[in-house]
This record gives structure tokens, C-alpha cells and sequence, in this order.
């Protein structure tokens, strides 16, 4: 059913309003409802109007400030205002201050104000239908990754997402690295009613501390050296959909305190913008730690602890879920097969015997990087257990031609982010170096360079 148009008129005079409802109302598709005063708008706050009109001159109050306070309300929501004052400068000062349009009060009022709802409709509908459009193209390009596996550990998992999907509740994930946290959060978000919107990941451990909150909020052009132009943050950008954010132990502080907020608050501010922004999404949030350890460590808030409480998923390890290994691996030779037009591919009882008795420090996603690398070594569709190797089971070569200390470090960090998935926190602590000394590496590109 497309919705309706609605329009909230602002006017104290109750002559007036009913010769504007009458005249808007002639449309069919538009609905009209007359406040008397400004406080009698805001009081309808928990409703979302189309477009409101207002007559900045109502008595006893400070039309300035109250479509300040409309537009924190409503920051999407454009304001007209209707008013008798024909003073250039209050409708210059007010145009500037975010109003859509000011029209002032004569016999061409209505025939002005309809043209101007015309205008706000189309705007409207060609944003409506560009998201539909982006939302359809990102369903595309971002298809959900299958949840594949028959052991006990696993489907106790399966049990909780069914439960989690038809739900609104904010879910932690926990899991080993490699263990799929985020196809977990995917399957969740397909499953929920907000599958028709965004699914937007985060891996809080992949960034530098200091680009974490500028990720999260956005900011507005000139609100730090490098900000040459407004963007949007994750948070605003999850509007009617669901934000994943993995690694969340890895945030400081004072961004967990601005988060808190926003998920009390519902709204947000750009950085460099003090305009609050409403927003609405679901939260999914992973580590590989725990949670509840780092607080009474002082490293996470409390309040916020409590807050993403919710409902917790444990994801096993892949060495504690038996045939699953063999059923992945089959899965993950026919994903290749298919993805490079390629003939099937038949793993031997002596390959999957080896894949059984290795303990998977990568998880998944090793499982995933082995079975691909077995495909490419394997004659006739065949994978022997010849085909099967395991990078963890042999040390990293070295090169063999002269290098500094600082060539072999660059070399050594380079291949553990490789195998790490970019994590560089975890890097850090495999390595015991500092997460600085990555971040350096990384930022003055001496880690683009070839292994």
C-alpha cells in the first residue's frame, strides 16, 4: 500500500488553518492535521509527518527557536514556513537556518504551497526509489554466505539464531577467529524484518584508534584536518537496518560512551556538526573475548556491558565439530568448482582423514583457504591427501636473499596479516609487538610491497 502524504499545519489563527486544510486537502493522496501552537506539535513527537508548515509568527513564542527544535525532532522532515511577515531578511535568516521554503500570506498562499508539496513529494520519491534501488543492488552483491554444518555444537547455534531472528534483541557473538561471526550476524539479518535494508560490518580491530569514531559517527567537511567533504558514519548509514560490529572489546572509552548514547538515545551528531540526527538500527556486535572479564578489568564500560547484554552465541571452534570438517570441505570444493567454471572435485577418504586430525587454529576460514589452495594442486578432479597442506604445521619461510632486520620484520608482519585476515591487534599480540608499530607500517606503505 503506498503511503500517504501526510502534512502537519502549524497555525494558530483556526480560520486560517481550516482554509489551508481545505485547500490541500483537495489532493486525494494528502492527508492534513492543524496544531494551534508549537507545543502542540511537538507533543506528537513519536510520529513522522511528511512535511510540516509553519507560521513563524504564533503568539507568545519564539518562531526561531521552535524550528530549531523541529528540526532536532525531525531533522529529515522539511519545514515551510507560512508566515505574514514579509521581511526579506527573517526569510533569508530562515532559509539559511535549514527552512525549505517561505511563503507569505495572500491570496496565492495555497496555489504556492501546493506547487511546493509538489516538489517535496517528487524529491521524496526519487530518494525512496534510489534506496530501493541500492538496497536491491547490495542484496545482489551481497548474498549470505550459507551456515553449513550437522554436529551438536552447531546446532545449538541454529537453535539460538531461529530465536534471534524473529526478535529485536541486541545479540553478542563470540567465537575464535576464523569461526564465522559474520555470517552468523548475516543469517540473523536476512532472517529479521529488517532483511530489506542495510547490513552494514564493522571490524573495529582493523582500524587505528583514532579513525573509529570518525567511522562510527561521520563527519561533516572541515571537522578535522583531512575532512575535505561530508561522510556519512556506519551508524547513520544502518538507519532501518543492522549495524555488525565485530571485535567491539578493541573500542576505548570515550567512543564506548558515545555509543552508549546513541543506543539510549537513538540519534546522533556528525563530527563537527552539533545537529542531531535520528536513527534506528539493530545491533550485533562479536569478539573473541570476554566480555564480562574485560569490564572487571576496567577495559569495558559497565553500562554498556549491560546494555549489549542481550542474547549470547558461543561459536565452536571447528576441531569440536567432527564431520562438519569433511562436510565443509566438500562445500567449499564445489564453491570453487562453480566459481571458476570448473569440472567437480572428488576429496579422497585419506584427504578427509587428514583434514580430520588437524586442530584448525584458523577455523573456517582456514578450512576454507586449504580446500581452495587443494583444488588448484589436485589432477582430475581428485584431491589426495597429497594435495592437503597446512601453513600452520611449517614455519614461515624466509627469503633467502640479504635483507636488514627491518626488511625481515616488515616480511614476518606482512605474512601474519595475510593469515590473520588484517586483524592487527591480534597480529600484535601473536607477534608481542606493539599494535603502533603495525599501524606505522601500514599507514607509510612499506607492508604494500611484495613478501
Amino acid at each position: 500500500m503506498k503511503n500517504r502524504f501526510l502534512v502537519f499545519v502549524v497555525e494558530d489563527d483556526a480560520f486560517y488553518g481550516a482554509f489551508l486544510r481545505h485547500h490541500l486537502a483537495l489532493d486525494p493522496e494528502i492527508d492534513v492535521e492543524v496544531f494551534r501552537s508549537g507545543s502542540a506539535l511537538l507533543s506528537e513527537h513519536r510520529r513522522t509527518p511528511s512535511v510540516i508548515t509553519l507560521d513563524y509568527s504564533l503568539p507568545g513564542e519564539d518562531g526561531e527557536t521552535l524550528q530549531k527544535r523541529i528540526s532536532r525532532l525531525w531533522p529529515q522532515v522539511p519545514v515551510v514556513i507560512v508566515s505574514g511577515q514579509e521581511d526579506v531578511s527573517t526569510a533569508v535568516r530562515l532559509l539559511h537556518s535549514g527552512a525549505y521554503d517561505y511563503i507569505t500570506k495572500d491570496e496565492n498562499t495555497p496555489g504556492r504551497l501546493r506547487n511546493t508539496l509538489g516538489k517535496i513529494r517528487e524529491t521524496q520519491a526519487l530518494r525512496s526509489e534510489v534506496e530501493q534501488l541500492r538496497r536491491q543492488i547490495r542484496q545482489k552483491q551481497e548474498p549470505v554466505s550459507p551456515l553449513i554444518g550437522q554436529s551438536p555444537a552447531l546446532q545449538k547455534v541454529f537453535h539460538l539464531l531461529e530465536k534471534a531472528a524473529r526478535s529485536t534483541i541486541t545479540v553478542s557473538i563470540y567465537g575464535e577467529t576464523g569461526t564465522g561471526k559474520e555470517v552468523v550476524a548475516r543469517t540473523i539479518h536476512a532472517a529479521s524484518d529488517r532483511r530489506a535494508h542495510p547490513f552494514v560490518a564493522l571490524n573495529v580491530a582493523a582500524l587505528p584508534p583514532d579513525l573509529i569514531e570518525a567511522e562510527l559517527f561521520g563527519y561533516e567537511k572541515g571537522a578535522f584536518t583531512g575532512a575535505v567533504a561530508r561522510r556519512i558514519g556506519k551508524l547513520e548509514e544502518a538507519s532501518g537496518g543492522t549495524l555488525f560490529m565485530d571485535e567491539i572489546a578493541e573500542m576505548s572509552p570515550a567512543v564506548q560512551a558515545k555509543l552508549l548514547r546513541v543506543l539510549q538515545e537513538q540519534e546522533l551528531s556528525r563530527l563537527g556538526s552539533n545537529q542531531l540526527i535520528k536513527t534506528d538500527f539493530r545491533l550485533l556486535v562479536a569478539t573473541h573475548k570476554n566480555l564480562a572479564e574485560e569490564m572487571q578489568q576496567g577495559r569495558f564500560r559497565e553500562d554498556l556491558y549491560y546494555r549489549l547484554l542481550g542474547l549470547t552465541l558461543e561459536l565452536p571452534p571447528l576441531r569440536e565439530r567432527g564431520d562438519d570438517i569433511a562436510l565443509l570441505a566438500r562445500h567449499f570444493a564445489d564453491e570453487y568448482s562453480r566459481r571458476n567454471g570448473l569440472g567437480p572435485f572428488r576429496l579422497s577418504e585419506e584427504a578427509l582423514t587428514k583434514l580430520g586430525g588437524y586442530a584448525f587454529p584458523g577455523n573456517v576460514r582456514e578450512l576454507k583457504a586449504i580446500t581452495e589452495l587443494a583444488c588448484v594442486m589436485a589432477s582430475g578432479g581428485q584431491i589426495t591427501a597429497a594435495d592437503i597442506t597446512f601453513p600452520h604445521l611449517r614455519p614461515a619461510a624466509l627469503p633467502t636473499a640479504e635483507m636488514t632486520l627491518r626488511d625481515y620484520t616488515r616480511h614476518i608482519i606482512r605474512q601474519y596479516l595475510e593469515r590473520y585476515d588484517n586483524n592487527v591487534l591480534l597480529v600484535a599480540r601473536k607477534l608481542d609487538i606493539g599494535k603502533s608499530t603495525i599501524y606505522n607500517l601500514l599507514k607509510s606503505g612499506e607492508l604494500m610491497g611484495p613478501s
